[in-house]
């Protein structure tokens, strides 16, 4: 039977799901960087032939460890479906001589070589500027025009990021943007391999985006992501994915699958992707594309990821359109044959629609919550009207125990402020953006005051 070195870490879609699919395609041996979520550690001792969680002095050289693993364990293949994770794998697969992102996975990871790259190949992006320290940034947002966003270069989920409006608002940004950095590192949330990523930024223009011109109902955000896949340098898009509009400065609150735009528009905006991933140079892997829609059809590219979209993107393409990619991506990395999507799939070749939506103490209109509230799921499935048809549950991996106070939400901590995570199935994807409005102007109503004691 083959083997599958499995390289968990924080992000990425829900381990219990990844793990169920790796493992009905082969012995899986897991390499645990990150703490098993207390919901997962059961299955995983079920579903795997070893789990092993190495030491801090072993991860100091997290290319080696991986690779003496999987050699320890006879691994025909490595995957790992981390933000944090994916350029150690990418190298140890290199070594190993199998198949894998490749050695180019870096520009997939950093922000600001991804961006130079794209520069140089005139894809169409935001203007930007790498900054390394205050100085740099204070030149940076004179040649740049506002406003501007500051973002860590190897953050993922909208952590750090912070909006500049005028220059003396450069000190305490810069000031912010590093402490979140720290603290999401203590979290579990920074990248594994590269030493110093943290200290590393860049600026760009807050491009001028709209959904209106885009899509025909309101409440969708006004940029989307291109889904795909990465097999031997051919991009095969998969499907896009459509937002809701992000909380200030640019916190992601929902992804719905499919995205409901015309076939014209997700043409053009799959073409935007494919140049934005081909210039990247990548291998074998999972691919993750965000794209601002502008007026007049403008498009810029934001980012890439060598990595399949986080939280319940990669679900939510199995509902709805009966791909298991991460089994489809497992299989390929064990050399057997796939049959791959010829394009990117349609809104008129789902079946349903579904979204998952990141609960945030912020209001639709992104104003904070005018008091503490107590998450309690339970509450919110009986409280909450949902279309007829719609079901509404919570992914326990990515949400905090009922009776827990929700955090405040912190525009520079991004989601690392998020209280629970939820997935809504609906027949379409108007339905969806539909029910996830009422459910954010809900929250603050019917969850349970927090008491004082809960506060303190």
């Amino acid at each position: 039977m083959s083997k599958v070195l499995f390289v968990y870490a924080k992000g990425g879609p829900p381990l219990g799901y990844a793990l169920s699919r790796v493992a009905a395609r082969s012995a899986v041996h897991l390499l645990a960087l990150s703490a098993l979520p207390p919901t997962v550690a059961t299955s995983a001792d079920r579903l795997c032939a070893s789990v092993l969680s190495p030491s801090e002095p072993e991860r100091q050289d997290l290319v080696s460890l991986i690779v003496s693993r999987a050699q320890a364990v006879g691994a025909d293949a490595v995957v790992t479906f981390s933000e944090y994770a994916v350029v150690a794998v990418a190298e140890a697969c290199e070594k190993l001589g199998l198949a894998g992102a490749g050695n180019s996975c870096a520009l997939a990871r950093d922000k600001r070589m991804m961006r130079r790259t794209w520069q140089d190949q005139g894809i169409s992006q935001p203007r930007f500027r790498p900054v390394a320290t205050e100085q740099d940034l204070h030149d940076a947002a004179a040649a740049l025009r506002f406003p501007l966003l500051l973002k860590a270069a190897w953050s993922a989920g909208s952590t750090a990021h912070r909006t500049l409006r005028h220059a003396d608002e450069v000190p305490a940004a810069w000031e912010r943007a590093r402490e979140v950095m720290a603290e999401s590192a203590q979290l579990g949330y920074a990248e594994l391999h590269v030493a110093g990523a943290g200290a590393d930024f860049l600026v760009e223009e807050i491009v001028q985006g709209t959904a209106s011109e885009w899509f025909d109902q309101e409440g969708w955000g006004d940029y989307v992501s291109v889904e795909g896949v990465v097999v031997d340098g051919d991009f095969r898009p998969v499907c896009l994915s459509g937002r809701m509009p992000t909380v200030e400065p640019f916190t992601e609150r929902a992804g719905i699958t499919p995205a409901a735009l015309p076939h014209d528009a997700q043409r053009r905006i799959v073409a935007l992707a494919r140049d934005a991933v081909d210039a990247l140079g990548l291998r074998n892997c999972g691919t993750h594309t965000e794209i601002k829609l502008g007026a007049d059809g403008r498009m810029w590219v934001i980012e890439t990821a060598a990595r399949f979209g986080g939280a319940m993107t990669v679900p939510q393409i199995e509902e709805v359109f009966g791909l298991d990619l991460i089994g489809m991506l497992t299989d390929h990395l064990l050399g057997r044959p796939v049959a791959w999507p010829d394009g990117a799939r349609t809104p008129q070749e789902a079946e349903g629609a579904a979204g998952s939506l990141v609960v945030l103490a912020v209001d639709g209109e992104g104003e904070a919550w005018p008091d503490r509230r107590i998450w309690d799921f339970p509450t919110v499935r009986e409280a909450v009207p949902v279309s007829a048809g719609s079901r509404l549950s919570v992914v326990a991996e990515n949400s905090l125990p009922d009776g827990t106070l929700v955090p405040v939400y912190d525009p520079a901590a991004g989601a690392n402020t998020m209280a629970a995570l939820c997935l809504l199935s609906a027949a379409d994807p108007e339905t969806v953006i539909r029910d996830f409005r009422t459910l954010v102007d809900a929250l603050p109503h019917v969850l349970p005051h927090g008491t004082a004691e809960a506060q303190s």
